[in-house]
């Protein structure tokens, strides 16, 4: 069957106009004749092409790059380091703040140029609002995190402050998680409500630009009904086919291992206006609409982060995930300054005859033998036998295994996974890759000596079988559907219902954000029973987002499944376990 999952979906904002190209948006910038104009930019903004606009369009008198304020590499080199770190993966969440990457005496050099300037200047880069004593008009030029992350592959973006576009991707992307999203983000979230204007550059030399007021009324529109964020996909060592066909995806890349249909830090929100569309980071809907979206409770425990995140595993006709384990509460903490971890459930989405998943370990094994031979195994053509040391458990299409951090595990081949979890998504503990490259044709990395912190022991085929393997419950039913609870575990925060139903179920947030995927049936209609959003049609396999602020929603067979069994699966947060498993959101700091 023809795939109909939309890979482009649009939060369409009525009433307000966009502006696009270059030359409109230099008239609208030249209104009133500003003699300050200020570009404040996230890092991976293509800064060139802005530059080379402003200087054809606008002929400003001065143009300022921001890096000419800003300290030495070598010294911003020295001031990162520590949250950087040397290990190949992963580094600690900075408390560092934007203003730390200038140096006061170039900056009062910047201003008296400017001062010295008679007519227009114009400021561009990150901190350009730091340097200007004042501007007559201020722009944001914001970027999506997952077209950051393909400017790092193509070697076209740097890390904030430094020029290392021939460093490695693995480098890139670990500095930029660890410190320049951090500073850029708590820099945004201080300065977005005195900019005038905003831009989109994500396509390069298509640009689209929205007043500040029309992107708050956006966001407050976009939280008042259901959405989706645009999913990306990548491709992997054990990658499958399944999503090529289920998400029309192209055929001629060898496969696709991942799906990321909801991590809003990494996702873009399609804002339509007309026949224009503005892409900006979906993050902001969380920095600046946080209460709306995810509730009283969530925010006071979680602050302006989103901690439920939906993805796809695919190994169908694909090989074994690596062996891994996620870090405890405590460890993520200290070693990394994360205040939650990433406790998780695989719910499998489909699953070939012989299908299986690894969780937890076998009775009685001795763990300094299991991490000797994964050891040796790293260093020698011995491979690691999982099955000596590893439960393998299997699996059919929609069961739902739960894995709290600190138990080993990974999916096998031939499957697909829709991966509920908590947010800090980077934090997996690779113990044994199956001897086997990554895509760039070097060994992954294996984080064996935080493995061996980490892991459970205690975890055997009894205790999982008794307390994460199969926690599916009834919880009530009526006349066309039944509601299950499933696939969590107690020591999650995260609660999971499944719904089959063939005609209308009734939902409620229960003031907390909502997260919902179409797991069995073509499509279906999400409704507000007083009108106060529009009807909202989901086709098989589309995760989306209820925030909290709507209440109650109803979901319906519609189209082609029209009295047939649908089935939805829904996570929320536990108010309960909030003040157990997170901490308030604090910056930690490194001693």
């Amino acid at each position: 069957m023809k795939s109909n999952f939309n890979k482009h979906p649009i939060v369409k904002i009525q009433g307000h106009s966009c502006i696009t190209g270059w030359e409109d948006i230099a008239k609208q910038l030249k209104k009133n004749t500003p003699e300050t104009i200020t570009i404040e930019c996230y890092p991976g903004v293509f800064l060139e092409e802005i530059r080379n606009s402003v200087q054809k369009l606008l002929q400003p008198d001065l143009i300022i790059d921001t890096s000419e304020a800003m300290k030495s590499e070598d010294e911003i080199a020295v001031m990162v380091q520590s949250y950087v770190t040397d290990d190949p993966v992963f580094g600690f969440i900075t408390p560092l703040e934007l203003a730390d990457y200038f140096d006061v005496s170039r900056i009062a050099s910047v201003r008296k140029k400017i001062n010295n300037t008679k007519g227009c200047t114009v400021i561009i880069g990150p901190g350009a609002t730091l340097i200007s004593e004042h501007s007559d008009l201020s722009v944001y030029a914001d970027m999506p995190r997952w077209e950051i992350q393909m400017r790092f592959r193509n070697h076209t973006a740097c890390n904030l402050g430094k020029s290392n576009l021939t460093d490695s991707f693995a480098y890139r992307y670990k500095h930029a998680y660890f410190v320049d999203w951090r500073v850029s983000d708590r820099y945004k979230k201080q300065i977005l409500n005195s900019c005038q204007w905003v831009l989109d550059t994500t396509t390069p030399n298509d640009p689209k630009m929205i007043g500040i007021k029309t992107l708050f009324e956006a966001l407050e529109r976009t939280v008042q009904r259901p959405f989706r964020v645009v999913p990306f996909f990548d491709p992997g060592p054990w990658g499958g086919q399944w999503l090529k066909e289920v998400c029309d995806l192209d055929r001629n890349r060898p496969n696709y291992a991942w799906g990321f249909d909801c991590v809003p830090e990494e996702n873009s929100l399609l804002l339509g206006f007309g026949d224009k569309i503005m892409e900006i980071p979906s993050i902001n809907l969380v920095f600046f609409r946080p209460e709306a979206l995810l509730g009283k409770k969530v925010y006071e425990g979680f602050g302006d982060e989103f901690p439920i995140r939906f993805d796809f595993l695919d190994t169908m006709e694909g090989g074994n995930l690596s062996l891994q384990v996620h870090p405890l509460k405590e460890y993520i903490k200290e070693k990394f300054g994360m205040t939650y971890t990433q406790d998780e459930s695989y719910y499998m989405l489909d699953a070939k005859e012989g299908s299986f998943v690894y969780l937890g370990l076998k009775e009685n094994i001795a763990p300094e033998a299991m991490m000797k031979d994964l050891a040796e195994a790293q260093n020698s053509e011995i491979p690691f036998d999982a099955e000596q040391y590893v439960q393998k458990w299997p699996v059919r299409k929609h069961d739902h295994v739960s894995i709290p951090a600190g138990t080993i595990h990974c999916s096998g081949a031939d499957a697909v996974v829709l991966e509920i979890s908590a947010t800090p998504y980077i934090f997996t503990f690779k113990l044994w890759d199956w001897n086997r490259m990554g895509l760039d044709g070097k060994p992954r990395p294996i984080s064996l000596e935080h493995g061996k912190n980490v892991i459970q022991w205690d975890r055997t085929t009894s205790w999982t079988k008794e307390n994460i393997l199969s926690l599916t419950e009834p919880v009530a039913s009526g006349d066309g559907w039944r509601e299950e609870r499933t696939g969590l575990d107690a020591m999650s925060f995260i609660e999971t219902r499944r719904h089959w139903f063939t005609k209308k179920v009734i939902h409620h947030t229960e003031g907390v954000v909502n997260v919902l995927n179409l797991v069995e049936g073509r499509e279906i209609m999400v409704e507000s029973p007083d009108g106060s959003f529009e009807p909202y049609i989901i086709h098989y396999a589309e995760t989306f987002i209820v925030p909290a602020h709507i209440g109650t929603y109803t979901i319906t067979p519609y189209g082609e499944s029209t009295g047939q069994e649908c089935v939805t699966i829904k996570a929320s947060i536990r108010t309960d376990m909030i003040a157990e498993k997170v901490l308030k959101q604090t910056v930690c700091k490194k001693v």
